[in-house]
C-alpha cells in the first residue's frame, strides 16, 4: 500500500445532488486533521469553524473546530449541511457514519501512527490536569478496528469520495502530500501558502 489510496466512485444517477461537494477532513483525534485544516485554509478554501476552541499549547495554530458537527448522531441538527458546498469542515472519523446521504463528500482521511496520537492525546490530558493513565495497548486496539471499519464502509458509499493522506509522510515530504491533496479536490488552490504550512517544530510526540 502506498502513502496515498484515492478511492474515486463514480456517482449513479440516484446520486443525491450534482452541486459541488462537502469537502470534509476527518481522521483520528490528533492525527494531523487541524493542520490539514489550516493547509486547506491556506490554499484558499472557505473553512466552516465557529472559533469556539481556541488555539493553545496542544494546536498553537487552532483547532479548526465547528462544534455543531458533534450533533450528528441521534438525528442531530444536520442543516448546516445546506450551505456547506465547497466548503470544509474537520469531523472526527467516529461520526462519518451519521452524515447525511443526501449530500455528496470528499474526505481527507488524516492517518498517523497510533502510538504517536496515543503520546500526543497523553501529554494533552496531562497539561490539562486531567487522568492519563488509560490502557494504551486496549486503546490501539480500538483506534485500530475502529479504522478498518470505518475504511471498509467508505469505500462502500456511492456518495463519498476519499483521500488517505499519512500525517507521518506529509511532515517528511509534504509536496507529494499537498500535490496529492490539491488533485483530489481538483479546485485552484495556492499550492505556495499550502507547502508553508506544515511545520517540523509542531511535530512533537514522534515514534522512538
Amino acid at each position: 500500500m502506498g502513502l496515498f489510496d484515492l478511492f474515486s466512485k463514480k456517482q449513479q444517477s440516484s446520486a443525491p445532488e450534482q452541486t459541488a461537494p462537502v469537502i470534509l477532513v476527518s481522521g483520528l483525534p490528533r492525527s494531523g486533521t487541524s493542520m490539514m485544516m489550516k493547509i486547506l485554509d491556506a490554499g484558499g478554501l472557505e473553512i466552516l469553524t465557529d472559533n469556539q476552541r481556541v488555539a493553545d499549547e496542544d494546536n498553537p495554530k487552532g483547532y479548526y473546530e465547528f462544534e455543531i458537527v458533534k450533533d450528528l448522531p441521534g438525528g442531530g441538527d444536520a442543516t448546516w449541511l445546506d450551505g456547506a458546498n465547497g466548503k470544509v469542515v474537520k469531523i472526527i472519523s467516529f461520526l462519518l457514519q451519521h452524515l447525511p446521504a443526501t449530500k455528496n463528500y470528499k474526505v481527507i482521511f488524516m492517518r498517523r501512527n497510533v502510538e504517536e496520537i496515543l503520546a500526543s492525546q497523553r501529554q494533552m490530558l496531562i497539561r490539562r490536569g486531567e487522568p492519563a493513565d488509560g490502557d494504551d495497548a486496549k486503546m490501539a486496539e480500538t483506534f485500530q478496528e475502529h479504522l478498518k471499519r470505518i475504511r471498509v464502509w467508505l469505500a462502500n458509499q456511492q456518495n463519498i469520495q476519499v483521500l488517505y493522506v499519512d500525517y507521518n509522510a506529509l511532515m517528511k515530504e509534504p509536496q507529494t502530500s499537498i500535490q496529492a491533496v490539491y488533485d483530489f479536490l481538483q479546485l485552484p488552490l495556492d499550492k505556495d501558502k499550502m507547502l508553508a504550512v506544515p511545520d517540523a517544530n509542531l511535530y512533537r510526540n514522534r515514534k522512538g
